[in-house]
């Protein structure tokens, strides 16, 4: 249980039981809801109960399993489709360090944030999901991790990759950064596409 009065937890209440409401919107057991988020179940019972608070990666993988979004869960109402979002529109949200600011639309299949993640954060891999993520910095260096290589990313730097490709997102300068996230599920095309089994 968050004390209250916790600053650094504030988001909990909101984020903790819309993750159990949203499974249970899907007919999904704790323990199915999280093996197919490759989590223990012990592990999400205390995402829902506060214990812990998800990464970005739980996130996105939740959002897919619950047919959602990364805004949803972090209990923004949609913008009944406005296509603009001013600036301090929405109050960001804290999870597990990092701080969300919302960019986009809640219900579309693009997922857009602005993202500021503190230094020393962020230590687990990602976990692989369908889709594709493209992410811009703003301020502050990048570490991306994406499969085999580490990038490190300066002011102006751009990536664009699969999300099937394992990778973790980290500040990489002792201020931290700031980035522009957006993810999509859709896949890429394959460049080299297999023939249709008959």
């Amino acid at each position: 249980m968050s004390t209250p009065g916790d600053d650094d937890v504030a988001a909990l209440p909101d984020v903790a039981p819309r993750l159990r409401e949203l499974r249970r919107r899907r007919g999904l057991t704790l323990e199915a809801a999280a093996q197919r988020a490759d989590l223990s179940p012990a592990h999400l019972s205390r995402l829902e109960t506060g214990g812990r608070q998800p990464s970005l990666p739980m996130l996105l993988g939740l959002a897919r399993i619950y047919g959602t979004t990364v805004s949803e869960l972090l209990g923004e109402m949609p913008p009944e489709r406005e296509p603009v979002i001013r600036a301090g529109r929405a109050a960001p949200h804290e999870v597990d360090g990092w701080t969300y600011h919302q960019t986009g639309a809640s219900a579309r299949a693009m997922q857009a944030l602005r993202v500021e993640v503190p230094y020393g954060t962020q230590r687990d891999l990602v976990r692989v999901h369908p889709g594709e993520e493209w992410l811009y910095v703003l301020t502050g260096r990048l570490r991306l991790s994406l499969g085999d290589a580490t990038h490190e990313l300066d002011p102006g730097d751009s990536a664009h990759f699969d999300s099937l490709t394992p990778h973790r997102i980290s500040a990489a300068s002792h201020g931290g950064a700031e980035f522009l996230f957006v993810h999509t599920l859709l896949q890429s095309p394959d460049p080299h596409p297999h023939h249709p089994h008959s």
